[in-house]
């Protein structure tokens, strides 16, 4: 039979590659690191290491292994988790991947007030690309997700609304724009623009809005490109150019009198966000808990802060 605080061990040695490291980390001792260590090899078959004098590198077998022994330490942690949530006080450890800047805002304080509900669950929010949330929740990293596409739902996945978020033009507060009530789609042709990444959910409902006045990427000036809407904010501050943000990424600097949002003419910059989790034959209690926490009456003002902003 496989022992898990072994393969636990294997996993910290693999990630550091380096017994010394893995020890200290797990408060054991290097020679019983390397008693774990060679006890698994024996049991295998083969060597989960190969050394060079004081470098380690994981050989195929331990290649093999890694992804397997952090599923079945993690199922480990799980079946743990949902005996302890089987007594009337939910508890465990629940991970949520957010790949949305919108979800940024509203997520923490959400999970502020469910750890103060729910005091036996520990929430940890994981940041992470919307390209890699899929592999996150499938793989067991995270029990839920926060995502701006309701491309990934199905595939395993469930969604649920989560909140709605306005998009906003926003300019440096001394621009000519920063007066008007509105400006036209075309004048976007006339400004240098600072633009999301490619995968930014922000991004996709601009252009798909813009697509409606024959409007495409490469029409637009784009000045620059950043990966982070806070840095966008500040860069456009500056006086650097005009963007495209979250409204909630811009607040702060609106209400510093730094920015100044614009509405466009014609453009329904909305999305939705969703929460999203995996299809689990066996429920996680603090996932559940969570899931219909999101919802709550009492709740309301956040979900229904980026439309008040």
């Amino acid at each position: 039979m496989i022992d898990l605080m072994k393969l636990k061990t294997f996993i910290y040695a693999a990630e550091n590659l380096n017994f010394s490291e893995a020890a200290k980390r797990l408060h054991l001792t290097q020679s019983t690191v390397s008693h774990h260590i060679k006890t698994l090899e024996e049991s295998f078959g083969g060597e989960l290491f190969s050394r060079s004098g004081n470098m380690l590198k994981l050989t195929e077998t331990g290649r093999l292994l890694l992804p397997w022994a952090h599923k079945l330490v993690y199922q480990a942690l799980q079946v743990e988790e949902l005996m302890a949530s089987r007594h009337e006080e939910a508890a465990g450890h629940l991970r949520i991947a957010c790949s949305t800047t919108a979800g940024k805002y509203i997520l923490p304080q959400l999970a502020a007030r469910f750890c103060q509900h729910y005091p036996g669950i520990q929430v940890s929010i994981l940041a992470c690309t919307p390209e890699h949330i899929l592999v996150e929740l499938l793989e067991g990293e995270a029990n839920l997700g926060v995502i701006s596409s309701y491309d990934l739902c199905g595939n395993g996945l469930e969604c649920q609304e989560f909140f709605n978020d306005d998009i906003a033009l926003i300019v440096p507060s001394d621009h000519p724009w920063a007066k008007r009530q509105q400006v036209e789609p075309a004048n976007l042709l006339e400004e240098k623009i600072i633009m999301r990444e490619s995968t930014s959910g922000t991004r996709r409902v601009l252009l798909t809005e813009l697509a409606k006045h024959d409007i495409t990427l490469d029409d637009l000036p784009i000045f620059l490109e950043l990966g982070n809407a806070e840095a966008i904010v500040m860069t456009v501050q500056a006086g650097y150019g005009i963007s495209f943000v979250s409204s909630l990424a811009a607040a702060w600097a609106e209400a510093l009198g730094r920015v100044k949002t614009v509405p466009v003419a014609g453009l329904d910059l909305k999305r939705e966000i969703y929460m999203v989790r995996p299809v689990l034959d066996t429920p996680n209690r603090a996932q559940e808990v969570f899931w219909g926490f999101i919802h709550d009456p009492a709740n309301v003002d956040l979900l229904r802060l980026a439309r008040s902003l």
